[in-house]
């Protein structure tokens, strides 16, 4: 890693040790996500950059966290984006997860609530623009991502960074046939993270394919909410 990149070896150490221990856990089925992975800099994003490379999540303000690495790897792989495809991410967040979304596709569109963390994250994001430039490829706006981005529309892959009681109709319809979504769903108590696959049929059907990544275990997230409150079904 020394060699290969330019990045200051202060972190790059504890970033190689953070994916064997991810590796630990289980394979990473596809290679560039773990390659994404040690590219990223997660100190940048996390507020604390001394712990950045701990396996948990933790506080960013605002009431929101930033996803541990191995949640953070495990979803990416769940997705498998391809470089010339759509991604939809709801819940820009740290901006870490869209910042190694941009290693793996040209096309990121994320889209947070809290106007205040958005702001924060944008200049962030301006501050590493010379180091890694793919990250001005990540479009960036603040809404409710409820209702994902129709402008952009439809989607190859749509990940969910909050927990919600059910699958958002909108983004449903925002996925392009055979994409993925990956999110989180369930009580507030623990969501199933959920790969969906959507199959378009023949007579205009729609079958969605779901599978649980973590085989049973259920993961606490931070709740989507609404301008309003929560989105419950």
């Amino acid at each position: 890693m020394k060699t290969h990149t330019s990045q200051p070896d202060t972190f790059l150490s504890a970033r190689w040790d953070c994916s064997q221990e991810i590796l630990s856990y289980g394979p990473i089925t596809n290679p560039r996500v773990l390659e994404a992975f040690l590219l990223t800099p997660r100190e940048e994003f996390c507020r604390n950059p001394r712990r950045a490379y701990e396996n948990a999540a933790m506080p960013i303000g605002y009431g929101q966290t930033i996803s541990g690495p191995n949640l953070v790897a495990r979803m990416t792989d769940a997705l498998n984006p391809q470089p010339d495809q759509r991604v939809l991410e709801v819940g820009t967040g740290s901006g870490y997860q869209s910042a190694v979304l941009s290693e793996l596709s040209n096309h990121v569109f994320s889209v947070e609530i809290v106007e205040a963390l958005a702001r924060e994250t944008d200049r962030i994001y301006r501050s590493q623009w010379d180091r890694f430039p793919e990250y001005r490829n990540v479009w960036r706006k603040v809404d409710d991502g409820y209702f994902g981005w129709p402008q952009f529309a439809p989607f190859d892959r749509i990940i969910v960074t909050c927990g919600i009681d059910h699958i958002p109709p909108e983004l449903l319809r925002e996925l392009a046939p055979e994409g993925i979504m990956v999110i989180p769903v369930g009580p507030p108590s623990g969501q199933t993270i959920l790969r969906i696959v959507k199959h378009v049929m023949p007579d205009g059907s729609v079958r969605l394919d779901r599978e649980d990544i973590y085989h049973g275990s259920t993961v606490i997230f931070v709740p989507f909410t609404s301008r309003s409150g929560l989105h419950t079904q």
